[in-house]
């Protein structure tokens, strides 16, 4: 391919050029007004030199064409299998991948497959233009021809359509009008709710072949268990009511029968996690006498603004008994009665600091807390010298659920309080800053002394520290649906102070209120799965040796399970990580343990119409002069390149802009007035000038 310009290499400046030009202007223009003979003659010769002086030469351009790109964009997303489309569109694109080969080498097609290659895709639905970028990120505008799209209709991004560069975009719409399909959508939810209290979600149940005032029950499972839910109306916004019964993570579903002959019922399911909080923790602290710990305690539980202590002090001493009623040694009377009978349950905790008998909690009111305890409520005994004697709780109907039992004598020795096996592989006491577990300079903790402790046997429960003689110090125990825990000992505010180096005392104690309230990241026998951007993490607590490392099932939203070894991290913790390649609700299951949980894009907009539609597309495809065309209707329309400013489709056929865009791969240049032609046409005038001067 050849193209053709003239170019100018004067001999003169550009000015000087001018200025020789005005002055013959002038002078041939005076000898005209004189009617001078041969004028014209003398002028064509001085415009002949000028010319001359100017040396007009000819270019010749060898040009190279450069193809124009047009791009094929097939949409594979996730809801093109989820109906069974996929292998339409993929013949479809076949189709006009074989038509766009006739246009080659001057049309390079580059085919663009929409995918998600990770499940926070969904999330963002089918994306066009991102790819289309990407795919168009080396080529010039005036290369490009047109693009053909080849979907179900379902894009989640056409207002950004008008960003791509100036050409056709031809939709191909796949899939057939009109399908029935009934969805499920969550238009509102919580991302957290209070435990035990209800709260809102508002949901939508669209079904376009059903009449006004219809209504349906959906199914819904919190954590597995059923809720009951009320018939819902169609094709609008209504909420319902749920509650949650834990602390952490709950994972709601939502489920609508299925309409029959509907296109999918992938969306007939929404899944949701909700995270249960408490509002607030009511602790009731009853100190049995003024101690230097005592403060220890409070400290700790007014510290935490989530905590409604309540915290009663009995200030006589124990050696001063001189007959005085109980119930007039008190300013303020002592509400036994509202607080043990009437507003028991109310509390999360109730812990005893170093109590003993005084008369002041009647034997019916020790008995509530045994119930209290039974039904799922958390005691905590920190006992002092008062345990070892004959006022201990342990001669009360208390006696029947504390772990410990009092032999009746009390070491008076500095001792470092020592994590046992089972306090290794415990969430409770695993951990702990300094600990045997995490001090690497020596085989124990880095904690300090310790100066006395109720000597104590073990009837039930788990010993997780020891003391003097191997000696029970913090040990754990199960009645009924709830918990108990006790420390031998009224030490522990050494730690607070700092003695010998002190200790963890914040973080034990709080672990310890916080098992006993049943917070689930200290479950000792526990199994979780948290999910992540791009994996699946589980893990695994248990207090159970373990010969061979414990193997988790998996079993994945479309049903398929994979089996996984979990390795080990510390004692009694077993974790692994697994790549997330699908959205929705997993089950993990090990050792008779099984979550659920919720991973990815939940209820994305990939999954959340089904139905082919050709509304979404209509307006872009007409704005950027391309054409519409349902695969439903025949085959993929003719194509055809057409001129710039031609319409790009018609009945039948779609078009691509042939740009005709060209690169000069070289240069030849030739004068126009050779000088021999200039000399002998100047010869010519000369002669022909004088000739008629003659005359």
């Amino acid at each position: 391919m050849t193209g053709y310009s003239i170019a100018f290499a004067p001999y003169l400046p550009v000015w000087g050029l001018l200025v020789l030009a005005a002055v013959a202007i002038l002078m041939f223009g005076w000898l005209l007004v004189r009617q001078m003979p041969g004028t014209l003659f003398r002028a064509g010769l001085a415009a002949l030199l000028l010319l001359g002086l100017a040396n007009p030469a000819l270019l010749q351009e060898r040009r190279e064409l450069n193809p124009d790109v047009a791009l094929l964009i097939v949409d594979e997303t996730p809801s093109q299998s989820a109906v069974g489309r996929l292998e339409e569109t993929r013949a479809a694109a076949e189709a006009v991948q074989a038509q766009l080969a006739q246009f080659a080498p001057s049309l390079e097609v580059r085919r663009v497959v929409l995918r998600h290659s990770t499940v926070q895709d969904s999330a963002q639905g089918t994306r066009v233009v991102e790819a289309t970028r990407d795919a168009l990120a080396d080529v010039p505008a005036r290369r490009y021809a047109g693009a053909i799209l080849i979907t179900d209709g379902q894009i989640h991004d056409p207002q950004e359509l008008a960003s791509l560069p100036p050409g056709p975009l031809h939709a191909l719409i796949d899939g057939a009008r009109n399908t029935p399909d009934r969805r499920l959508q969550i238009v509102k939810a919580p991302s957290f709710g209070v435990v035990d209290e209800p709260l809102e979600l508002t949901l939508r149940i669209s079904d376009p072949t059903v009449g006004p005032g219809e209504t349906i029950r959906p199914t819904m499972l919190v954590d597995g268990v059923g809720q009951r839910i009320e018939r819902l109306p169609f094709n609008q916004d209504v909420t319902v009511t749920l509650s949650l019964d834990h602390r952490g993570a709950s994972i709601v579903e939502l489920t609508v029968p299925e309409l029959p002959g509907e296109l999918s019922t992938v969306n007939n399911s929404a899944v949701l996690s909700i995270n249960g909080v408490r509002d607030r923790l009511r602790v009731l602290l009853v100190s049995g006498e003024p101690h230097p710990g005592e403060r220890t305690w409070r400290n700790l539980l007014k510290s935490d603004p989530s905590v409604d202590l309540v915290h009663f002090t009995i200030l006589r001493p124990p050696e001063k008994q001189d007959g005085t009623p109980i119930d007039e040694l008190s300013l303020i009377a002592f509400p036994t009665r509202e607080l043990f009978e009437v507003k028991l349950n109310d509390f999360d905790l109730i812990v005893f600091d170093s109590y003993r008998r005084r008369g002041v909690l009647p034997t019916l009111y020790l008995g509530n807390i045994v119930d209290y305890v039974r039904n799922g409520g958390a005691l905590l005994d920190a006992a002092g010298p008062g345990f070892a004697g004959p006022f201990s709780l342990y001669r009360t109907p208390l006696g029947d659920i504390l772990p410990l039992e009092p032999r009746g004598g009390v070491s008076e020795q500095a001792f470092k309080p020592q994590v046992t096996e089972m306090g290794l592989r415990h969430p409770v006491t695993a951990g702990l800053p300094d600990g045997p577990d995490q001090n690497a300079a020596s085989s124990g903790p880095g904690w300090g002394e310790w100066l006395r402790q109720i000597d104590v046997t073990q009837r039930s429960g788990d010993v997780i520290m020891t003391g003097i003689g191997d000696q029970p110090l913090i040990t754990l125990d199960r009645v009924g649906d709830g918990r108990v825990a006790q420390i031998s000992s009224d030490q522990i505010w050494l730690w607070a102070r700092g003695y010998d180096g002190g200790g963890p005392h914040a973080e034990l104690l709080r672990r310890l209120a916080h098992w006993l309230m049943k917070e689930p990241e200290l479950e000792e026998e526990d199994l979780k799965a948290v999910a992540t951007e791009d994996q699946l993490e589980i893990r695994m607590r248990t207090l159970e040796e373990q010969d061979q490392p414990p193997v988790a099932e998996v079993v994945r939203p479309d049903g398929s399970t994979v089996d996984v070894p979990l390795q080990r991290l510390s004692e009694g913790l077993y974790a692994q990580a697994i790549p997330l390649t699908q959205s929705g609700l997993f089950e993990i299951s090990q050792g008779g343990r099984t979550v659920r949980t919720a991973a990815g894009a939940l209820n994305s907009l990939e999954f959340a119409d089904l139905v082919a539609t050709d509304a979404i597309l209509k307006q872009p495809v007409a704005d950027s002069g391309g054409r519409l065309h349902w695969l439903a209707d025949g085959a993929p329309p003719q194509i055809r390149r057409v001129a710039k400013g031609r319409p790009t489709g018609g009945s039948g056929w779609i078009g691509l802009v042939e740009n005709k865009d060209y690169t000069v791969v070289g240069l030849d240049s030739v004068p126009m007035i050779p000088g021999w032609v200039l000399f002998l046409t100047a010869a010519g005038l000369m002669a022909m000038s004088w000739y008629r001067e003659a005359r």
